[in-house]
């Protein structure tokens, strides 16, 4: 319930380090290029844990009896109501994972060919509303109504009709970030773990698609979205709809479960020393979401950007809407 350690603690250690020789070392110039490229990882790693303490302090906010409120507007924009549609991809072969001078974390390399039958993908990601039908359908048919994996597939629902920070809640929880507030149902459903979007995929006569399927769908969508610039920290109704054929909301507002398994590409090798133990080590038992959310900063997101969490994992910051892919794409 409560944070620690305080954030006096916090400054007075970034005080310290400061102390130590660092300005000094990043005054120097020019850096030898081993140092630079560990300044440059530290730096992006610095910009993953801004984004990781903004999920806990949600996450907090949600556990707190006393419902604390982060922002008292709600709604946090006018609410629309935009119906998804179905985005046809051709077959073909796509080359996948990042090239070029700009930073990347090792795991979004080598890129490399993938061979992609058709397919079709949602428009924009699932919402409160398509949820809370599932939700609903689910009650009437019954626990066991053939959605879920043999795995840990067990929201507890306790209403519908207000929002929460984690479906563990139900949707008859609380917003962590505003004390209470109607769920506005036109919003990215978020905090759903992989197996809940598996099996609201399946309920949707649909599938959730892989990484390379959203890589090569979201390839020429546009970078702009809600990210942590906004300030609003939350997932937002979509704004305006983009050009026939693109996805909307592809990047920030929430991150996207894949089917994939995080894995390493074809050609992928661990840098040696600690380095090496960043992404490699984390390769089994994790799945992969892709596009950012409301709390990444906009400079740290790309369409080859990986992300990866265990499949029962609910409380990252908007872990999790999905571009549900049917099984009948032709």
């Amino acid at each position: 319930m409560l944070s620690r350690p305080l954030l006096e603690e916090v400054l007075a250690y970034r005080d310290h380090v400061d102390a130590s020789g660092s300005l000094e070392l990043l005054a120097r110039r020019p850096l030898p290029n081993e140092t630079a490229a560990l300044i440059e990882l530290g730096l992006q790693h610095e910009q993953q844990h801004q984004e990781l303490i903004l999920t806990d302090v949600k996450h907090l906010f949600s556990r707190n009896p006393l419902k604390p409120a982060y922002q008292k507007q709600w709604p946090l924009t006018p609410i629309q109501s935009r119906k998804s549609e179905w985005i046809s991809v051709g077959a073909g072969i796509y080359e996948v994972g990042h090239s070029g001078p700009d930073f990347c974390f090792d795991n979004e390399t080598p890129r490399h060919r993938v061979w992609l039958d058709a397919f079709r993908i949602a428009s924009q990601p699932v919402t409160h509303g398509d949820f809370m039908e599932f939700i609903e359908t689910r009650a009437t048919a019954g626990r066991n109504s053939g959605f879920r994996q043999d795995g840990t597939w067990q929201p507890r629902v306790a209403g519908r009709r207000r929002c929460t920070g984690s479906v563990e809640t139900g949707l008859g929880g609380r917003s962590p970030f505003t004390g209470e507030a109607p769920v506005d149902p036109h919003t990215p459903i978020c905090h759903v773990s992989f197996y809940e979007a598996d099996a609201f995929a399946r309920w949707a006569h649909a599938r959730l698609p892989t990484e390379s399927e959203w890589e090569a769908a979201a390839d020429h969508a546009s970078l702009a979205g809600n990210f942590l610039e906004s300030g609003a920290l939350h997932p937002l109704a979509l704004r305006e709809a983009p050009g026939d054929g693109m996805l909307a909301q592809a990047f920030g507002d929430v991150w996207e479960w894949t089917r994939s398994d995080y894995g390493p590409y074809p050609g992928f090798q661990c840098s040696a020393g600690a380095v090496g133990e960043y992404n490699g080590k984390f390769m089994s038992g994790q799945y992969v979401l892709r596009g950012g959310s409301c709390a990444t900063p906009s400079s740290h997101i790309r369409a080859t950007y990986r992300n990866f969490f265990p499949p029962d994992a609910r409380w990252q910051f908007s872990v999790c809407a999905l571009h549900a892919t049917p099984n009948d794409a032709g």
